[in-house]
């Protein structure tokens, strides 16, 4: 264990609590530092990757696409005819956040699995994206692309294309019931959102995201933008995997690597910088997702539970944390009009304790994302050199 590593979480575990617990591994050629702390992880400790799990599945549309099996020009409706609304969107253009979706109800307010499908089907296009291009829609859609392009369910697609060349033999969609004491517990989550104080429990073994929650569950039935569990270990080979060109080949990495969203605004801002399912680096490092040192051959990715993934095919380097920032945290804060953070007891970056309604206190990880640069990238940086 890095001992530099291990201080640098120790912030965010114990200094202001914003995790409940914490694991990072990065590296470059063939070193690798890594480092744990806080609650109920080891190395088999399973997280579960919540957004990270977009990029298995632009993976597997790269490599369908570099096979040669999936045109990204082509119709969502013509490869998927459920999606009738969908005759004007291309696979690419849903690849790349290019068109807004929207679904005609919210996927995680219907009563059953089967009305979150048919929820699902019912997208429609609602034209461009504003500055905030980035959503789940468009690799929920994908998932069903790649099953009727490969003609495999979802999982076992990933699992031909992304996890046997890389030898990860510890990432599920459905985990195994002997190992579902090693997944973490994202639960109790507390959210304030207006007037609403909402507590949602959680479940060991079943996704965090409420639609991944609900369309997958513990039924194995991989949803595109999340779902997936994966152990520290397996991450590790991952990035190394896309490094050394067993999953796709160094052109395709530079073709995911191109911004496709990114562009400035009259108000002298910029829209988000996006690839093919991921971050890419953004001009002001504050809402960029890419560890500033990487360059800009970088892609990444991060995750609602507490996770990041990025790796530079132009420096070989890699940075994956895997973490809880949900489990008995306050992890969403949207004050009502007129309240600020300070109201609720917060500090102004988000940390801080709040008292729920039933008098108990409660850290809170909001905005845990804009603290990642300053307490742990660079501490990354140092260590590589």
């Amino acid at each position: 264990m890095n001992a530099r590593l291990a201080e640098a979480i120790r912030y965010f575990t114990r200094e202001k609590g914003i995790m409940d617990a914490l694991t990072v591994v990065c590296g470059k050629g063939e070193r690798t530092e890594t480092a744990w702390d806080g609650r109920e992880i080891g190395p088999g400790t399973l997280y579960d990757l919540a957004s990270v799990t977009k990029i298995l599945t632009g993976l597997c549309l790269m490599r369908l696409w570099e096979d040669g099996e999936l045109d990204p020009r082509g119709r969502v409706s013509a490869y998927c005819p459920e999606f009738e609304n969908l005759n004007t969107v291309t696979v690419e253009q849903i690849a790349a956040f290019q068109v807004s979706l929207q679904t005609p109800e919210r996927l995680d307010a219907q009563e059953s699995r089967e009305a979150a499908r048919a929820a699902l089907f019912g997208t429609r296009n609602a034209g461009t994206t504003g500055r905030r291009a980035y959503s789940d829609i468009p690799a929920m859609v994908l998932k069903y692309v790649i099953e009727r392009v490969s003609g495999k369910p979802m999982y076992e697609c990933v699992k031909e294309i992304v996890l046997d060349p890389a030898g990860m033999r510890e990432t599920f969609a459905k985990v195994p019931e002997e190992r579902i004491p090693d997944c973490l517990l994202y639960g109790p989550e507390y959210r304030i959102e207006g007037e609403k104080w909402i507590c949602r429990e959680g479940t060991r073994g079943v996704p965090h995201d409420p639609k991944a929650a609900i369309l997958q569950g513990t039924t194995g039935d991989l949803c595109g933008h999340a779902g997936m569990y994966s152990t520290a270990g397996d991450m590790e080979k991952l990035a190394r995997a896309v490094l050394d060109g067993k999953i796709v080949k160094p052109e395709t990495l530079e073709k995911i690597a191109v911004n496709r969203t990114g562009r400035e605004r009259a108000d002298g801002g910029y829209t988000q910088y996006l690839g093919y399912m991921c971050y890419l680096k953004h001009p002001d490092q504050y809402f960029s997702e890419i560890p500033e040192s990487m360059s800009h051959r970088a892609f990444g990715i991060g995750g609602f539970t507490g996770n990041h993934f990025s790796v530079d095919p132009g420096t070989g380097r890699f940075t994956i944390f895997l973490g809880n920032r949900v489990r008995d945290r306050l992890t969403v804060l949207l004050p009502p009009e007129g309240k600020t953070r300070e109201d609720y007891g917060l500090c102004a970056d988000g940390s801080g304790k709040i008292r729920w309604t039933d008098g108990t206190e409660h850290y809170s990880s909001v905005d845990y994302v804009h603290q990642k640069d300053e307490h742990l990238h660079r501490v990354i940086d140092q260590i590589l050199g």
